[in-house]
This record gives C-alpha cells, sequence and structure tokens, in this order.
C-alpha cells in the first residue's frame, strides 16, 4: 500500500481553519474559511479523483474530529464522490486519546504507530490517503513513511494560524513529479521525498551562476 498525503496550504503555509469560520479556532485564529472563495471546478474533479481512487484513510485526531460530523453525517454520501469514498471504506486515527469513534468504519491506531502504519502499507494494496492532518504529516514524513506528497496552494497569505512546517524541523528533499495550476491559480503539485537536501559547501561567486 502506497501511503499518499494531501494538503491544502495559503501561500504561507497555513492549513488551519481553510473550509470555514468556526472550522477550528485553536490559538484565537479568526480567519477560517479562507480556501473557499478560491475553489474552482478544477480542483474539486481532482480532489474527488484523489478521495476516489484511495484504498483507505488515515487521519490525526483533530481532523478526523472536523471530518467526522461534516462528511459523516451526509443523508446520502454517494452523491459526492468524496464523501462516497470516505464514508465507504476503512478509515484509521492515530491517537491515544480517542477511545470511541462515532464514524463507521473507523480504528484507532494507539499502539506503535510506525509498526501499525507499517504493515497496513505491506499486507494491503492501493492508496493510503492522509487528508489534512498537519501533525501526522509531519512525523510521518520525519518517520520516512510517506511515499508521495500531494500539495495544493492557494494564491493567498492569511497571515496567522498553524502551518503546514513549523520554523524549525527536520530538513527534506523532494523530487517534483507534476504541476499544475488551476483557472483561479491553485497550484497542485506532487512531490516524492528524496532523502536529504545537498547544501553548498562554499560560497559561489554570482558571476559564475548567472
Amino acid at each position: 500500500m502506497r501511503l499518499k498525503t494531501t494538503t491544502n496550504v495559503s501561500v504561507d503555509g497555513v492549513m488551519q481553519g481553510l473550509g470555514g469560520a468556526d472550522e477550528d479556532r485553536r490559538g484565537g485564529f479568526e480567519r477560517g474559511g479562507w480556501a473557499i472563495p478560491l475553489l474552482d471546478a478544477e480542483t474539486g474533479d481532482y480532489l474527488g479523483e484523489v478521495y476516489g481512487g484511495a484504498s483507505a484513510f488515515l487521519f490525526g485526531r483533530r481532523t478526523y474530529e472536523i471530518f467526522a460530523p461534516y462528511w459523516g453525517m451526509m443523508t446520502d454520501p454517494s452523491t459526492n464522490p468524496i464523501a462516497a469514498a470516505l464514508n465507504s471504506r476503512p478509515k484509521y486515527v492515530a491517537s491515544t486519546s480517542l477511545t470511541d469513534p462515532q464514524w463507521a468504519g473507523t480504528t484507532v491506531l494507539s499502539g506503535d504507530l510506525a509498526t501499525a502504519i507499517g504493515e497496513l502499507k505491506a499486507h494491503h494494496d492501493g492508496d493510503l490517503l492522509v487528508p489534512g492532518s498537519g501533525v501526522l504529516v509531519r512525523w510521518l514524513l520525519a518517520n520516512d513513511l510517506i511515499d508521495q506528497l500531494d500539495l495544493l496552494t492557494y494564491p493567498v497569505v492569511v497571515g496567522q494560524g498553524t502551518r503546514l512546517f513549523p520554523e524549525s524541523g527536520p530538513d527534506l528533499a523532494l523530487e517534483l513529479v507534476s504541476s499544475r495550476t488551476t483557472s483561479r491559480g491553485i497550484t497542485i503539485q506532487t512531490y516524492r521525498p528524496a532523502g536529504r537536501p545537498e547544501y553548498a559547501t562554499s560560497t559561489v561567486d554570482p558571476e559564475d551562476v548567472f
């Protein structure tokens, strides 16, 4: 099983509260709903394909708690490809505090997370998709468990809120697999982790480069 992440961020890397004003107000965040006005048909179709192509889903606790009361409570999930996929396929949550998930088809991974995810990847086919879940994504990257990272960058600077990557953390080289831009300026980029970056070991004369 291939582990993929799909993350929506602003140009300044914010991923908090993209879906609505009250989606996530932690830390006094007051700029929720920043992604909705920028959504276009191409992005919607792309997300429908990504979710529809997943064999199972892996969430961090916070993202799961945002998704469950929205996508899990739809009267007729079959009318939306994202809802249809989320409600019909296995869902796993990485959490030590979630004990009684109400969304049907949910399994909580509360033990050795690296071992549990490794077993999922080894014994199942298809894609294991991680929507959002910034803390989990960073942990998965640090533990070399991500095979593909999809990043949707919206043309807006939010200016506050939780970012996908903090100011300090592990470094990582990425190989760009594909890139495109939608009609409203959302860039959709697919990367593969490629080990640690290379760094220059001496000062380069700009005249030698340009």
